[in-house]
Formats: structure tokens, sequence, C-alpha cells
């Protein structure tokens, strides 16, 4: 699908979408099941999966090519009408910025929410354009592994922080520009790619920890050997 949004819309106008990336190298439980509770606890439209084609913060030795990482999405997703997947930043190719992705889709009509674990939202300083980022974009941070779950004035600078101003019954922060960070608890699966890759490596089974579908497709293909 090369359109971030679904053209089988029901003709209720899809707008407020929730956009998970990420390299899905790959998709699995833990992935589908973030997606699904932030959608319903924000009550959004739609959550789209945007594979990047290159991470901007890691190199990923074992990133299998991007029409496998597409390709299997498509399998995980295709159960739940409110998931689908974009190619936008394979299409784009080179380093995949989210700013960049998120300009693309509120061009296209969209209220987007970025869905990032805490990780990588305690390290928000180090994200290219960060700051326009929060003016054009809403933020679910859900917990991550090992991470300890921060709060704004904990990751970025002082003289942003002081622009946010916390609704404590909601769990959100708040910015002039009426964009959000809401802090989510989700339920927490213990999944990552790097330990399903492991697994194949070595032998393993990986059922149960991702889609039948997907299972059948990477040994069909040879794939993570």
């Amino acid at each position: 699908m090369s359109s971030p949004v679904n053209d089988n819309d029901d003709g209720k106008g899809v707008r407020k979408v929730a956009v998970l990336g990420g390299t899905f190298n790959p998709i699995h439980y833990g992935h589908l099941r973030v997606a699904e509770e932030v959608r319903e606890a924000l009550d959004l439209d739609r959550v789209i999966f945007i594979p990047a084609y290159q991470p901007p913060h890691k190199e990923d030795g074992e990133l299998i090519e991007p029409a496998s990482r597409l390709e299997m999405i498509r399998m995980a997703i295709s159960d739940n009408p409110a998931f689908e997947v974009s190619d936008v930043e394979i299409r784009r190719g080179g380093r995949s910025y989210t700013i960049d992705t998120v300009k693309e889709l509120k061009g296209l009509g969209l209220e987007p929410t970025i869905i990032t674990g805490c990780d990588q939202f305690n390290a928000i300083s180090t994200w290219r354009s960060y700051e326009e980022l929060f003016m054009l974009a809403d933020f679910a941070v859900v917990p991550r592994p090992g991470s300890p779950v921060r709060g704004i004035a904990e990751v970025m600078p002082v003289e942003l922080a002081e622009k946010f101003w916390y609704d404590k019954k909601n769990n959100t922060y708040l910015n002039p520009s009426g964009h959000r960070v809401t802090y989510l608890r989700t339920v927490f699966l213990e999944i990552s790619s790097t330990d399903i890759r492991r697994r194949i490596r070595g032998g393993m089974s990986v059922k149960y920890l991702l889609p039948h579908e997907v299972e059948r497709y990477i040994i069909g293909k040879g794939l993570y050997r």
C-alpha cells in the first residue's frame, strides 16, 4: 500500500491516526498489542504501521530487505480493519526520520499520534527537529523492558519543558500548540525482534511470539538463519 490511508475508508473520514514506526525485523505480538491498546485508549481511527528503510539511531546488521518486512506486516495485521501499513519511509529511502513522515501525513489532512517506547522517548532530544515535532503531533509513550519512565522535565531542555503543563487526571502533558504527550500503561509483553532472530538462528521455536502467518513466511524464505 503506497498511501498511508486505506482507500477502503468507511466514509466517516479517517483523521486521527496512531503511527507505529520501527524496523519490524520481524513484527511480533508486542507490536500488535501495543498498537491496539493505544488506538483504543486514545479513541483513534486507525493505526498505521510504518517500517523504516534505515533507522537513524542504530545500525542493524541483521536488517532484512524492506519488501520482506513490509509483507510480514501486511500478514500480521490482515485481520484488523483498524490497522494498515504504509511504505512511505521505504519509498523515501535513506535514513528514516519521524519529522519527515509526520509532515507527509499532515499534508494528507491526518492528525498523527506517534507511538514510542519510553526508551526512545527518554532520548527524544536526539531526534531530528524534535522541538518542531511536538508542535505537529501527539505522542503516546508506552513502557519498555529495562527503561525507566521519565517525565517531560527529565528528557528535554528546561526552556522547552516549561512550555508543557500537566493534566494529572489523564496523565498527559499539553503544550501551547494543543498537542499532547500521554503516558499509557499497556499489557507488558516482553517480546523482542532481537530475541526472535536469536531463536531462529538457534533452531528454537518462535511459536506464540508472532503471528503464525509471519512465522511460516520466515521459515519459507529462510530468513534470519
